[in-house]
């Protein structure tokens, strides 16, 4: 899945750092297995404080790590990403995304208009009085 170039950047290093292979665990948790759910909880709430405004903490916004992929997920059909290429990227198929985010889509209409129109498929409609 694409990540900020910076993120990029540190988890490249932190793989080149343990030289995990292919298969390895990104992050492991004692005795090199998965990291336990509530050690992922803890984490994630102590970076949130150490970085959010009390306001912004206390609220719901990113309360979860998956909240984080609910955003990343919704900015990409917003910003217009093909629903396919968005899917293939968060390893979901069309029809479970569009199931899941085809509400949260929002802001492309009048996009869409204009191509319709600057294609002449659509025409003109005199605005109603």
């Amino acid at each position: 899945m694409p990540g900020h170039p910076a993120l990029t950047r540190i988890l490249r290093q932190h793989i080149e750092d343990e030289e995990l292979k292919p298969g390895d665990l990104l992050f492991q948790g004692e005795k090199s297995g998965i990291l336990a759910g509530s050690v992922i909880r803890r984490a994630w709430r102590s970076a949130r404080k150490a970085v959010l405004p009390l306001h912004v903490f206390e609220s719901p916004m990113g309360k979860r790590v998956y909240d984080l992929r609910h955003t990343r997920l919704t900015k990409w059909l917003n910003d217009g990403i093909p629903p396919a290429q968005v899917a293939e990227w968060a390893g979901n198929s069309v029809p479970v995304l569009l199931a899941i985010y085809a509400r949260c889509v929002d802001g492309q209409l009048s996009d869409l208009k204009k191509r319709l129109e600057a294609a002449g498929d659509l025409e003109d409609v005199p605005a109603a009085d």
